[in-house]
């Protein structure tokens, strides 16, 4: 007998050629053991074992493919990047601690002193401060501009800008990009081209059909839509995944395996969950449209709403997250938020319940005075990620501290 130990062999799923998003997100990325589960198998594992000294020799020097640490390989790592992968449409995905880590290991791994970013002012407020204070330190500039104003992006352009940085819908007003324009502005001047996905998802929005280089997740968002575990991901060619992948296999912000099978299971119900928050939101947000003590109401899903064609064209809905002003100051919107006994006060979304935060004091709490005005990020505003609960008794939460205004 061979003292060579063979390991068991990984069954790949059926062949999803063709297959539509909603079929990706049950089937895409399983592999089966030799055990011919018929689930996502977990791997808590931190290490892996070889046949020989010659197989880990050959494994370490990357002469063999396989697995050998899970800060850097693990199977239901990449089983759940090689699902989100198809979802999106790029060709490979590479898994990380958060979905800041998938920002950071993004700009570390394709940025160097020296190189300048066009980001718009739509954003995170955590990806802020990650662009203003600390790139920054390792002589990145960013430059940040208006989400929907091209002539800004144009002009913020400079023969040094290696990156077009976005959200959309941006966070927390919901405004709207123009992905093919802005990807025809960055390829023109030899820059990548990078969406932050979250809000829509694969089901909602795919970007790199407009020109997208790279989409990036927090998976601990609607990718999980239980609000379970933290996680991200960066998906795009194989050639600038291969330099993302490098930095996270040197610098460690790896996803769990525990999370990632989290994320796989989330994912088998991405495309009936997104329709649902769809739904409510949009009808959430014709309600609040028509409150008495209601300013206005941020949601491209509304007619009202300045890029809704544009949502309509590029996206296949208009998402779960909506915002909106009360007439008054932070006062006012503190009365309504803790007027809710439904509704979750926190500062997560794509959760299957609904929460709510006041952003400037919150998510949005760390920009300064000045950056919270050009982002629109005033004291009255308030933001809602609608869940699954039924949409009435949403409607008559908000109501205990809407009507009490009007009062």
């Amino acid at each position: 007998m061979s003292k060579i130990r063979e390991e068991h062999a990984l069954i790949p799923e059926s062949d999803l050629e063709g297959v539509s998003v909603d079929t990706l997100a049950v089937r895409a990325g399983q592999i089966r053991t030799a055990q011919l589960e018929h689930s996502d198998a977990i791997f808590p594992t931190s290490s892996f074992v070889y046949g020989s000294a010659a197989q880990a020799a050959a494994r370490f020097g990357g002469e063999e493919p396989g697995n050998i640490y899970s800060r850097f390989t693990n199977p239901t790592v990449q089983a759940f990047e090689a699902r989100i992968a198809a979802m999106e449409g790029g060709e490979r995905a590479v898994g990380t601690a958060s979905g800041m880590a998938a920002i950071l290991s993004t700009c570390m791994a394709l940025l160097q002193s020296g190189d300048h970013v066009v980001c718009s002012r739509g954003v995170f407020g955590t990806t802020n401060v990650l662009f203003q204070k600390y790139l920054a330190r390792f002589g990145v500039e960013t430059t940040f501009v208006s989400l929907t104003d091209m002539d800004a992006w144009r002009a913020a352009v400079r023969p040094e800008t290696r990156m077009l940085f976005l959200e959309t819908p941006s966070n927390p007003l919901c405004e709207v990009a123009d992905l093919q324009a802005l990807a025809d502005l960055a390829h023109a001047n030899d820059a990548l081209f990078v969406v932050d996905n979250c809000f829509c998802t694969p089901i909602l929005q795919r970007p790199f059909e407009y020109g997208a280089d790279i989409v990036i997740h927090s998976a601990t968002k609607y990718l999980d839509g239980q609000g379970r575990c933290i996680g991200g991901v960066v998906i795009g060619s194989n050639a600038l995944m291969e330099e993302v992948y490098g930095f996270m296999r040197s610098a460690g912000p790896s996803l769990s395996p525990f999370n990632a099978w989290v994320f796989l299971k989330g994912l088998e119900t991405l495309p009936i969950r997104m329709r649902a928050h769809c739904a409510s939101a949009l009808e959430l947000a014709q309600w609040l449209e028509q409150h008495p003590a209601v300013e206005r109401v941020f949601y491209a899903g509304l007619t009202s709403h300045p890029q809704h064609a544009l949502a309509g064209k590029q996206q296949k809905g208009y998402g779960g997250v909506l915002s909106f002003r009360v007439k008054g100051e932070r006062a006012e919107a503190w009365q309504v938020i803790d007027a809710t006994q439904i509704i979750s006060i926190t500062g997560n979304l794509g959760d299957t319940r609904t929460t709510v935060t006041h952003p400037a004091t919150t998510t949005h709490g760390r920009l300064s005075p000045e950056d919270k005005a050009e982002a629109g990020i005033t004291e009255n505003l308030i933001r809602v990620s609608v869940g699954l609960e039924d949409i009435d008794d949403l409607k008559a939460d908000l109501a205990r501290g809407l009507d009490a205004l009007t009062r």
